[in-house]
């Protein structure tokens, strides 16, 4: 497939291992600037440490990242958090904290410890309860909230952070289908409208390919397959990364691939794909 656009992030050969168990075997991953990115794969395959690996969570034992072409290893902390937010799997936090005090968490890498609080501050954490819809939950304790209010909660955080690149890892985790459809649009929106950068991990494959730009399949630790909706749903690929036997059609109202799974199939080598 030919490159998007330009690559924001650039993953080169990563390998990053939990003692001696290997998560992510050598593996290379652009990210192309502006687009929304859609990791997908089986459970364990990587994708969660990859995200937290570009947010430097973790480190590679070898390979590099590269942000606009500067290893992220360079850079300071929080200059790294001003360019990259990551909302994790499951965050936690006091269920007594207010969804203003949780969005105002947000604006951490923008401070310094002789700095106040300032208009600036104020104005995007604003924005981003505006953005999301919890402006009217604002005083709310987190404790009291729905999963979808939370979810929003959450992103508003991230989104007050004010970076260009977005990592969301699993963000329509335990939401019902009005709530993950809420939630994906808002993150297409900030991609259209804002031009933000977007990496997302989704389990859900028909969601995956109506929301993604470029879609990237993750197998036993190294990118499988990535390109298109079109062009990576397929049954032989779907059978492989997820040894699903799948019949594959085209959603009349989206015109995204959908994927119908008939039931389990063998996973088939590369070798028998090829």
């Amino acid at each position: 497939m030919a490159e998007l656009a330009p690559s924001r992030i650039e993953v080169r050969d990563l390998t990053l291992m939990y003692g001696h168990d290997t998560v992510l075997d050598a593996l290379s991953l652009p990210v192309p600037a502006g687009k929304v990115t859609v990791l997908a794969g089986p459970n364990g395959c990587g994708k969660s440490t990859l995200l937290r690996a570009i947010r430097r969570l973790h480190q590679g034992q070898r390979g590099q990242i590269l942000l606009d072409g500067v290893d992220i290893g360079a850079l300071g902390a929080k200059d790294l958090a001003r360019q990259i937010g990551l909302l994790a799997q499951s965050p936690s936090a006091p269920p007594d904290m207010s969804v203003e005090e949780l969005v105002r968490l947000g604006r951490y890498p923008h401070q310094a410890m002789l700095q106040p609080w300032s208009e600036k501050d104020g104005a995007a954490v604003n924005r981003a309860m505006v953005g999301t819809g919890v402006d009217t939950l604002k005083h709310r304790r987190i404790g009291s909230l729905s999963g979808g209010q939370l979810q929003r909660a959450w992103i508003a955080m991230v989104l007050a952070q004010e970076t260009d690149i977005i990592c969301l890892d699993e963000p329509v985790n335990h939401l019902d289908m009005a709530h993950q459809l809420d939630c994906l649009d808002l993150v297409a929106k900030l991609n259209r409208e804002a031009g933000r950068t977007i990496v997302l991990v989704l389990h859900d494959l028909n969601l995956a390919a109506r929301y993604a730009d470029q879609l990237v399949f993750v197998h036993e630790g190294r990118v499988r397959a990535l390109g298109r909706p079109e062009e990576l749903m397929t049954p032989e690929l779907l059978a492989e990364v997820f040894e699903v036997d799948a019949a594959i059609m085209t959603d009349p109202v989206h015109g995204r691939p959908i994927c119908i799974p008939r039931g389990r199939a063998k996973a088939k080598s590369v070798r028998e794909i090829a």
